[in-house]
Order: structure tokens, then sequence, then C-alpha cells
């Protein structure tokens, strides 16, 4: 069953990348920056910032192919992304076969210091590509979430 799961949630996370036109892609800076917003807009008011990272709509949260990623600590249940599919789904089930990048992504951040920033790389696909290439995640906490910006290296 986990095995499938892994699948279905490869094909979703494929398929939010394949959606986008050929286009420019984020770059490092931009998804620094796009993190910081979303670290200012957690501290500001946690319930309003998860609701804009959730909104596809909220340009200051969904740029290209970057968007803001968050999950609880303590349940590893997803709350933000970009789109419902894996919102309440525990990030550490999350593989791209064979990586276990859900369960690295949550290890990475569990006991780190609140505001400290996190990095997890991995391989994925460009989108309209299926030759895995470098990307990283770059994650920090405040309080309970986790959140995180994903760009192609």
């Amino acid at each position: 069953m986990r095995h499938i799961f892994s699948s279905v949630a490869a094909l979703i996370l494929l398929s939010n990348v394949a959606s986008l036109r050929a286009q420019e892609l984020g770059t490092a800076n931009e998804a620094r920056a796009m993190l910081d917003r979303a670290l200012a807009a957690l501290k500001s008011n946690e319930g309003l910032a998860l609701s804009q990272f959730n909104d596809p709509s909220s340009k200051e949260f969904h740029d290209r192919d970057l968007y803001v990623v968050c999950f609880n600590v303590s349940d590893g249940k997803i709350t933000a992304y970009s789109g419902p599919a894996l919102l309440g789904v525990d990030i550490r089930t999350l593989n791209l076969d064979p990586d276990p990048i859900g369960q690295r992504t949550y290890d990475a951040i569990d006991n780190s210091p609140q505001e400290s920033i996190a990095t997890v790389d991995y391989k994925f696909p460009k989108p309209g590509k299926t030759e895995p290439v470098p990307k990283q995640f770059i994650q920090t906490r405040v309080g309970d979430q986790a959140c995180g910006v994903a760009y192609y290296k």
C-alpha cells in the first residue's frame, strides 16, 4: 500500500510541475525571498498565512514553479501545498522512489532551532522533461509549522 501511495504522491507532484508552461523557473534568491515572506506571514497570523499559501491565486506565495509547502512538525501532516491533493498527508510517507524525500525533509527540520534554515537536496524533472535534475528545498520553522520553498539548482 505504501508503494502505491508513494507512486500516487509522485504522480501528483509531477502533474503539478508538468502543468507549468515552458517558462522561466524560479531562482534560489527568489525562493529564499518567498520563504522570508512566508516566515513573516506565519509570525503575523498563522491561519491567514496557511490560507494564502494554499491559494494558487496568491501571487506572493505562488510564482511560476515556486510555492510554499508547510507541515506540522508534531505529526508531519501537510498544511500547505500547491493544490489540495496532499493536504493532511504525513510528509514522512512521501517517496520519489527510491528517495524517501518526505522523511528526509522532516528529519532536516525536526530538531532545528526556530527560524533556522535547513535544506534538502533531491532530483526531480523540470516541467515537460523526464530526466531528474538537482533541486533544493529550503525550509524553516515557526512554532509547530515547518515551511519551505523548492527551486531547481
